[in-house]
């Protein structure tokens, strides 16, 4: 464990688990916590509930397809709808830099309304903090959500077995590099937009026709291959991975190989992996596609037996490769 936190600690990646598990879980430790999913899951009164929070601090505000507020809330309804939940209520906790222009801050909660109207939530709780200029970069914000979820839903790794499909909605990266585009230090233009978007309807669409779910997770803050991981870690499975099916734009490509950047550890904020029953895995594709969020679904990969807690990567010359969890960070601040 290292001595100081580092940028690294927030990318998602292996410090990031580091630091759960060596800091965090010893300190709060109980069952809702040890899971290690995106929220915790409680019964009370009958009825299952989904709960999570997240903070964001991305720089730029404001970015090709869409700006912290949207982030915010989609972020935090993404996070409730992998669970199987459907999301019913947010908080909205912000910090604020002093300086930051009136104007800036009611484009961002007039995003943050919007989007949430759109889901079908509502946002009924918040605060606002005012720090120093120079503390904040403008503006932090935290939302947490809770959601309802149904007495027959469950999606759970002891459920996953071999030669089960591994499915996106998507191209990949396409977060990250919007992101970057609107960085001044970075002098390229680009017309990728920010997958930035909530996905609660896209999977209670999928849930309500197929029964064949087995595990989900939004492939944010280190990219799908850091996810993957996450899925496969400590289980009885791994996971193989098609290169030649993961759906990338070819502009995400070549600024990707310009920069240095793996596609396969960018970030996205409207992307959602299913491990679904191989005999469900074309149903599940026809439903994607025939949402707006979900035209350019693929089958990517597939459950293997061995190795066992290992994702590997089938690429297109016919080689593998291991794909290991993210040890660093390609792009701080994109969330």
């Amino acid at each position: 464990m290292k001595e100081k936190i580092l940028l690294a600690h927030g990318s998602g990646g292996k410090l990031s688990h580091d630091l759960i598990r060596e800091v965090f879980l010893p300190a709060f430790d109980n069952k809702f916590l040890r899971e290690l999913t995106d929220s915790a899951v409680f019964n009370r009164q009958g009825s299952r509930w989904a709960f999570t929070t997240d903070s964001y601090v991305i720089r730029p505000l404001f970015f090709p397809g869409g700006d912290i507020g949207k982030l915010a809330v989609s972020g935090t309804i993404n996070d409730l709808a992998v669970m199987g939940a459907k999301p019913i209520f947010l908080s909205c906790s912000l910090i604020i830099e002093e300086g930051l222009s009136l104007s800036t801050l009611k484009r961002v909660i007039s995003s943050m309304r919007q989007t949430a109207d759109d889901a079908g939530v509502e946002i009924i709780t918040g605060d606002t903090k005012v720090v120093e200029h120079g503390s904040a970069d403008g503006l932090f914000i935290n939302t947490s959500g809770i959601g309802l979820l149904s007495t027959k839903s469950e999606t759970s790794s002891p459920r996953i077995k071999a030669g089960d499909k591994i499915i996106i909605n998507g191209s990949i990266g396409d977060h990250s590099i919007a992101t970057l585009s609107g960085r001044e230090e970075f002098d390229f233009r680009t017309q990728v937009k920010s997958d930035c978007a909530p996905l609660n309807d896209l999977i209670g669409k999928v849930l309500s026709q197929s029964s064949g779910v087995k595990l989900m997770r939004d492939p944010t803050r280190g990219g799908v291959a850091t996810i993957l991981n996450e899925m496969a870690m400590e289980q009885e499975f791994g996971i193989e991975l098609w290169e030649e099916r993961v759906p990338i734009k070819q502009e995400t490509i070549a600024i990707s190989e310009m920069l240095g950047f793996d596609p396969l550890y960018l970030a996205n904020e409207g992307k959602v992996i299913f491990i679904v029953e191989d005999e469900e895995a074309k149903k599940v594709i026809k439903i994607l596609r025939s949402h707006p969020l979900g035209k350019q679904s693929e089958i990517i990969g597939r459950v293997i037996l061995e190795p066992r807690g290992k994702v590997y990567l089938r690429t297109c010359i016919g080689t593998t490769r291991v794909l290991d969890m993210l040890s660093g960070d390609q792009l701080p601040r994109i969330c």
